[in-house]
This record gives structure tokens, sequence and C-alpha cells, in this order.
């Protein structure tokens, strides 16, 4: 089989702060920017990998989902525990300075772990967890 990954999809909570990290910060290209009925979905994804895109999207926005889950996910947002995303680069301690530099809140800064990355971890503006590692 071939199969990559082509979408992934992380809330915000402001699109123009979720915004401005991932274009502004991290560096990636903006794709799409949509809005629909007051919400917004924007769809970056890293210079040079025009085949793998992140969506950033408003959370809930499924006329499924309701008002208890709505809450549940507002409060698992909050705390950080509701989606997360693991990203790779070959120099995570000069990628960590960069990301602490624009006051991104940190996580967790740079250190070896056991099972052979050397990773950091910040928390985007919607307090989803990106943790960027680096293989050993």
């Amino acid at each position: 089989m071939d199969i990559t990954i082509q979408y992934t999809f992380l809330p915000h909570s402001d699109p123009d702060a979720s915004l401005a990290f991932y274009r502004d910060v991290l560096g990636f290209e903006v794709r799409n920017d949509v809005g629909y009925d007051g919400m917004r979905w924007i769809t970056v994804g890293p210079a040079g990998q025009p085949g793998t895109s992140v969506v950033l999207h408003p959370p809930a926005a499924d006329p499924g989902v309701t008002e208890d889950e709505r809450r549940t996910i507002a409060e698992m947002m909050a705390k950080g525990t509701y989606a997360s995303i693991v990203l790779a680069t070959t120099d995570v301690d000069g990628v960590f300075e960069q990301v602490q530099a624009s006051g991104a809140e940190v996580a967790q800064e740079p250190i070896d772990q056991p099972y052979g990355v050397r990773d950091c971890a910040f928390r985007d503006p919607a307090g989803n967890m990106v943790r960027i590692q680096e293989p050993s």
C-alpha cells in the first residue's frame, strides 16, 4: 500500500492567534483560509511539503456534537489535553530558542528521551500540545 498523511486537524479558539503561531512562529505556509457562518477553517503546512497540511478548525463545529460535549471539549482544550501534533526537525535546540523567543507557552524544554529522540513541547494559542523532536 502507498499511504501518506494529507491532513490532520487541530482546533482553534482564536483563528488569528493560531494563524500567527503556525505561520509566523513555525513558518508554515497558508494554503487555504475559509470562512463560513461566522467560523473559520485555516489550512497551513510546512514549506516544501505541499502534500501535508494541518487544518485549524473551530472546535465542535459538527452539528452532531451536543452542548455537554462542547463544554467537555472546551475544558480539555483549556487543559491542553484535547489535541496534539508531533513535528520533526534536525535542530530541536535551535527551533526551541526561536519558538520560545516568540513568547509561546513552553511545556517542556529540550531533553533527550529514553526512546531515542531529543524533544521539546509548546502549547499553541488554543492549548494544543505541539511537540517538536529530533531523532538521535
